[in-house]
């Protein structure tokens, strides 16, 4: 049973979503009212000028509501290919630097937490967040012997908070939940994934799983859990050092350094889709650290995905346009994309669009693939309608295999990482060393 403070605290999200969605209109009504009176460079600067204001609004109140709703706004700032710029550089904030608790409510929380305050169990204790993100912020400490560590802390009812913001989706969607075109079982695995990074406990075995994994390449840095200051709602870290993605461009890298950064990028990937068939599921720059010599702190292990899917193979379609081969391997690759359900002759006719897409990309037999090199305005915008018509005939269907949705979404999180390294990559030759057992 609801409280009559749980169910005001949901009706005052859903208020404010509503006014952030209202206030934007009005906003860009205006923007276009004014353009009439505008010169072309005058339109050209209002434009970017409205761009940065509408990016601010959306991260203040997406970063004041935390929780869920805020989770949106880290997938939207990874939208290069959607927003502007000027809109990406704002919402870019949400990743690591939203507002944090107050020093008072944070300490309440350690103590509700750890049955003690902070101050009785580290040797010191900065009550001031180094970041904060949709679901806790992070603090410096030491602890009693001299060790620094990041102390997580989770945010005062971020699951009733969640709950709350799946009331306000699914009311949003109803429409498409009711014709099927949205399954309610894709928000429900939503909902499951963003309720899980609430456990910490189960982000501190996350957490030791990678590190055992990752301990034989000496520039991959996971923190160490220290399981006797953490609980389900605090988990404290071995302190990682580097520096942010925008942080780490300011020093203005050379090309060489950020060619071999996106590569190791790249090789992480790699590995955990095809022999850890487990992966680090939240690739916004917010969780990765950037060290000298071209070194990769991996933070923040509360979304982790475990799979069926065989990458391998999928990259083996993709490579070679495996599904031409015989109407069998077309059947296997459709299963793959589009899940067991989809009728063969209707899934079948994504076909075209995928291999437009895949010819826009990298046209057959023009040797190895690279990310990251120029291409064409033209080409893009092929590359991006092809993709659009397959999964809006996807979506239009009533088709998912979750999985494949799943590792889509982080490919085009690294996509986004290596994008704004400009780094250029070549993914192939990668592919084939993680697959040869090479590091």
């Amino acid at each position: 049973m609801k409280t009559t403070s749980q169910k005001s605290g949901a009706w005052q999200r859903g208020f404010r979503i509503g006014k952030l969605g209202f206030g934007l209109v009005g906003s860009y009504l205006g923007y276009q009212a004014q353009n009439l009176l505008l010169s072309e460079s005058g339109k050209a600067q209002r434009r970017a000028r409205f761009q940065k204001k509408a990016g601010q609004r959306v991260s203040g109140e997406l970063g004041a509501l935390k929780g869920a709703i805020m989770k949106v706004g880290q997938l939207l700032s990874m939208q290069s290919g959607v927003f502007p710029k000027e809109t990406l550089r704002e919402l870019a904030a949400l990743q690591m630097h939203a507002p944090g608790m107050h020093a008072t409510l944070a300490r309440a929380q350690f103590k509700a937490s750890m049955g003690k305050f902070p101050e009785d169990l580290f040797r010191e204790f900065d009550p001031e967040p180094f970041a904060a993100a949709s679901l806790g912020q992070v603090h410096r400490a030491l602890t009693r012997k001299g060790e620094k560590v990041a102390v997580k802390i989770q945010y005062p009812a971020i699951r009733s908070a969640i709950e709350n913001d799946f009331k306000v989706v699914r009311s949003a969607t109803f429409a498409g939940r009711l014709t099927g075109h949205l399954p309610s079982a894709a928000i429900d695995e939503v909902q499951r994934g963003i309720m899980e990074e609430t456990d910490y406990v189960n982000e501190a075995k996350n957490l030791k799983y990678f590190r055992e994994q990752f301990e034989d390449i000496e520039w991959v840095t996971v923190p160490r859990v220290y399981e006797e200051l953490s609980s389900d709602r605090t988990l404290t870290m071995s302190f990682v050092e580097g520096r942010t993605l925008a942080g780490f461009l300011e020093t203005k890298p050379s090309q060489q350094l950020r060619d071999l950064v996106g590569a190791r990028l790249f090789e992480l990937f790699e590995i955990q889709t095809c022999y850890l068939k487990a992966l680090h599921a939240d690739p916004h720059p917010g969780n990765y650290l950037f060290q000298p010599g071209g070194r990769i702190g991996m933070i923040d292990f509360g979304c982790v995905k475990r799979f069926d899917v065989d990458w391998r193979e999928l990259r083996r379609f993709y490579e070679d346009w495996g599904w031409r081969e015989s109407e069998a391997a077309e059947r296997r690759f459709l299963k793959i994309i589009c899940g067991p359900k989809a009728p063969y002759e209707k899934a079948r006719k994504i076909l075209p669009d995928v291999e437009e897409y895949l010819e826009s990309f990298h046209p057959r037999g023009s040797g190895d693939v690279f990310f990251g090199r120029k291409k064409d305005p033209a080409v893009q915008k092929r590359m991006r309608a092809a993709w659009h018509r397959c999964g809006r005939r996807i979506f239009q269907n009533k088709w998912m295999n979750p999985e494949y949705a799943f590792l889509s979404r982080a490919d085009v999180g690294l996509g986004f990482l290596l994008e704004q390294l400009g780094a250029v990559v070549n993914i192939s030759e990668i592919a084939r060393r993680v697959e040869a057992g090479q590091k």
